[in-house]
Parts: structure tokens; C-alpha cells; sequence
């Protein structure tokens, strides 16, 4: 071998150690020395809280951890994060970082986006002033609308329903921690948008409906009214044969929703008896706005209710209804059904 070969490996040679002992250094920055302080502010002793806002680069997000107590140097951040391939992938949100843990674990923890998350379902049959109580408890979201009428918060939303009542898609949302709960609000309502007007789209033909929001009305009415899937287009036909008919709907839901939340549970005669806009003993037709947050599947079944002359239903006692074409058959079905309901309560 040439010396001038011989001077060309040496130099390679030392080039390769000074390469190999600075990815070594690299690497022991990155994942040897701990960016996160052993102690604790968060609920678990083993782990440290840190946010991260949306929208943050590299240099921001240096500064966010190093602002909320981690020992993240900024071009240090920067050499570890493109190291790894991974400069364009660290999501924000929440983080609890082990005690401990180095600036390679950090930074891999934000890239696969494991996060704190807070959830909060919406029941179907929830009225408004149950979810909007459930809102206001819940101790992960910001309360901006705490306090403000319905009204205000069908304004904020840019909605121009009647009522706030039954407008949010019963679901389960899940959210970052600190959350606005108008931020929550306008997705459940935007999810019910999306699916009462592509189930009006394809409603069946003839319904005594006039809009997408008279749907929405007879949903949450059959949300009440059962909770069997398979009873519900059956419900949604004895309503929407009805109204086809001019007759009264009789309803007891509705009257127990005009009494509001300070209803008992024990629904009176006089109850039935008190003039409200809801008391769909005493006016005909669909009460003003929506009585609950119904389920798709009670949109769906006021959609495309079954095909029947039933005019009457009454509970069974199993969770199942009784329907029936005449009064005559509907009498003897609530002596029957009612009668054992009764002996079974004096039973036990």
C-alpha cells in the first residue's frame, strides 16, 4: 500500500472516531441526561405535567419546557428532534414525563402523541339543563359559558334554533385538558347538524314534518319514550299517525319536560291538567322545540317509522310497548299490562 493511501485511511480513520464519539455524545445527550426534573406536578408522583400549545415549532416548544421547569436547551431540542426524524411530528396537548426521563424519551412521547385526554358523554334522552350541569362540573374544561342564558349560548354558537334543547349529538367527546367548553358544545352541535340533515335527505315519503327541526322535535319524543331499539320506529308510527289524523299526541314526556327540572318524578292529573306549551294532552301537534338529545337511531326511526295503523302503545313492563289500532284493544292492553305492573309493585 501507497503512503499516500496509507495517509488517506488514517485520516478516514480518524474522521470515523471523531464521527463515532460525536454521535456518541449525541446520544448521550439526548437520551442519558435527564431534561425532566425528578419531582412532581402532577396528580401522579412519578410524573411531571407539561403543556404544549398548538401550532408550536421547535424553538416554541424549547421554550414551553423550559419555561414549565425541564432543562430543554433550544438548539439541543433542535439537533435531537431532526436526529430523530421526528422535527415535524411532536403534537401538543398535555404530557405527564417520568420523573427522570431525557430529552430522546420527551421528544418520542410527543411524537406519537401520547397525551393526557379527557372525555364527556352526552346521554341520548339528556335534556339541556342536565348537560349543560354536567358541562359546568367537569373539572378538565375552561368555564367560559358558565352562567350565560340558553339564549346567549345559542348566540355564541351562531345558531338561530328556538331552543338550545336537544340540538347536541348524544356522544362521547374526547378533549385535551383545559379545554373551552364552547369548543366542546360547537362539536356536538355540529355533529347533530351533519346527521339531521343527512337523515332528512333520505327521510321516507309523506311525513307530516315540515322541517329538519320537526324532525328533531319527534326524536327526542321517541328518545323518551322508549329505550328498545326495536320499538322505536313502532313509536315514531303511532305519533306520526297522529298527526296525520289531527289527534293529540298524549304524551307524558312532554308534559313532564314543561314542568322542567324541578319535576319530582311522580307525574300528577293536575299535571296533565296545567296549560304549557308542552302539554301535549291539551294542544295538538309537536310541542315547540325538542324535549331531550336524541340518539341517531330515534332520528332514524322518526325518519322511517314502521309501517302500521297503531294509534296506541302502552309499557309492557319488560322494557317492550303494546300497540294497538283501536281504543278498544289499547283499553284492555293498559287493564292488562297495568294491572300486572301494579300487582308485581304490590309483590315485592
Amino acid at each position: 500500500m501507497s503512503r499516500k493511501i496509507q495517509k488517506k485511511v488514517f485520516f478516514l480513520k480518524r474522521w470515523l472516531a471523531v464521527a463515532a464519539a460525536l454521535l456518541s455524545l449525541l446520544y448521550g445527550v439526548i437520551f442519558l441526561l435527564p431534561v425532566v426534573p425528578n419531582q412532581s406536578n402532577g396528580a401522579d408522583g412519578s410524573v411531571y405535567k407539561v403543556k404544549i400549545n398548538p401550532n408550536s415549532g421547535l424553538t416554541s416548544i424549547a421554550a414551553q419546557l423550559s419555561t414549565q421547569g425541564l432543562a430543554a436547551n433550544s438548539i439541543v431540542l433542535h439537533i435531537a428532534a431532526r436526529s430523530l426524524f421526528i422535527g415535524s411530528k411532536l403534537k401538543p396537548g398535555t404530557y405527564l414525563f417520568p420523573n427522570g426521563a431525557s430529552l430522546g424519551k420527551v421528544l418520542l412521547q410527543m411524537a406519537r402523541g401520547d397525551r393526557v385526554r379527557e372525555s364527556i358523554a352526552i346521554i341520548p334522552g339528556m335534556t339541556i339543563w342536565q348537560l349543560r350541569t354536567l358541562m359546568n362540573s367537569h373539572p378538565s374544561i375552561v368555564h367560559r359559558t358558565k352562567g350565560i342564558s340558553n339564549k346567549e349560548l345559542l348566540q355564541l354558537l351562531n345558531l338561530s334554533y328556538p331552543s338550545d334543547e336537544g340540538i347536541f349529538l348524544p356522544d362521547t367527546y374526547v378533549f385535551d385538558p383545559d379545554e373551552l367548553d364552547l369548543n366542546i358544545y360547537r362539536r356536538a352541535a355540529q355533529a347533530m347538524q351533519k346527521q339531521l340533515s343527512q337523515i332528512w335527505d333520505q327521510r321516507a315519503e309523506g311525513l307530516p314534518l315540515k322541517t329538519s327541526y320537526d324532525l328533531l322535535i319527534l326524536a327526542s319524543i321517541v328518545e323518551k319514550e322508549t329505550g328498545r331499539q326495536s320499538d322505536r320506529a313502532m313509536v315514531s308510527t303511532v305519533f306520526i299517525n297522529r298527526l296525520n289524523k289531527g289527534m293529540p299526541l298524549q304524551t307524558d314526556p312532554t308534559v313532564i319536560y314543561g314542568i322542567g327540572p324541578k319535576f319530582d318524578g311522580n307525574l300528577r292529573k293536575a299535571d296533565l291538567r296545567k296549560d304549557t306549551a308542552y302539554n301535549t294532552y291539551m294542544h295538538k301537534g309537536l310541542p315547540p322545540t325538542p324535549i331531550a338529545m336524541p340518539s341517531k337511531e330515534s332520528i332514524m326511526a322518526a325518519a322511517h317509522p314502521a309501517k302500521s295503523n297503531a294509534l296506541f302503545f302502552v309499557a309492557k313492563g319488560d322494557g317492550s310497548s303494546h300497540f294497538s289500532q283501536s281504543l278498544k284493544e289499547h283499553e284492555a292492553a293498559v287493564d292488562q299490562y297495568q294491572r300486572k305492573i301494579t300487582s308485581k309493585t304490590s309483590a315485592n
